[in-house]
């Protein structure tokens, strides 16, 4: 039952890392967070955090983009060169183009200042459920897919994929065998539900298809369901 419990909440055993240069900020965001469960360690500085990111390996990420000594968007970039921890971004800053850089950079989530603490916590809490469930769900399958370094595999062999291309796989992966339509998969790769054609899921799907079969020949998992969307067959 306590193993059960543990795996059901996203709070247990789990440490986010808060970057934030405002001092009030930092301290009210980790104490909501503690007062929710979770472990809470906070940076000032831009500059520690991707090297926190690499040696530590927290759960989730609250990264500020206006920071005393580097650029967040850099911060961003670096992280995601070599992990997929889920990130949110905080800032001041509400102009659309922020937004779209800060998702396209590899971004999970993106609030707005003035914010209330509570509200970040239930995204945190939101993304790391997703994360719970998605592992349980390819488990002992023929994909996997290593977060922490932003790798997946199809059947041992490893795939080149992009970030929105590795969080397409993910999506379709969470839901296997479920007909998962275009504008699914966009909520799921694009977090800010931008305006963008439901065409472009398929420029992403037939590079993932490509991928897949140049690394396992004769491998074509997703399935085109005509008129609604795709789906992932892990099945043999």
């Amino acid at each position: 039952m306590a193993e059960s419990k543990a795996k059901a909440d996203p709070a247990a055993t789990r440490r986010v890392l808060v970057v934030e240069d405002e001092e009030i900020q930092a301290t009210l965001l980790a104490e909501a967070l503690r007062t929710e469960g979770f472990a809470v360690d906070v940076l000032l500085r831009g500059a520690e955090a991707v090297d926190y990111v690499r040696r530590e390996r927290p759960s989730a990420v609250l990264l500020d983009l206006v920071l005393p000594d580097t650029d967040g968007f850099e911060v961003c970039r670096e992280i995601r060169a070599f992990s997929t921890v889920p990130l949110i971004m905080i800032t001041g800053r509400v102009e659309e183009i922020d937004r779209l850089l800060g998702l396209e950079l590899g971004a999970d989530d993106y609030v707005c200042k003035p914010y209330q603490p509570r509200e970040v916590v239930a995204r945190v809490r939101a993304l790391l459920r997703r994360s719970i469930d998605w592992r349980d769900a390819v488990s002992d399958s023929r994909l996997s897919l290593d977060e922490s370094t932003f790798q997946a595999r199809w059947e041992g062999k490893r795939l080149d994929l992009t970030a929105v291309e590795f969080r397409l796989l993910k999506a379709l992966g969470e839901r296997p065998g479920r007909v998962l339509s275009r504008s699914q998969l966009l909520d799921a790769i694009y977090a800010d539900f931008r305006a963008v054609s439901d065409r472009t899921v398929d420029s992403h799907i037939k590079n993932l298809r490509r991928k897949i079969g140049e690394a396992c020949p004769g491998a074509d998992p997703v399935e085109s369901v005509y008129g609604v969307g795709y789906r992932l067959l892990l099945q043999e």
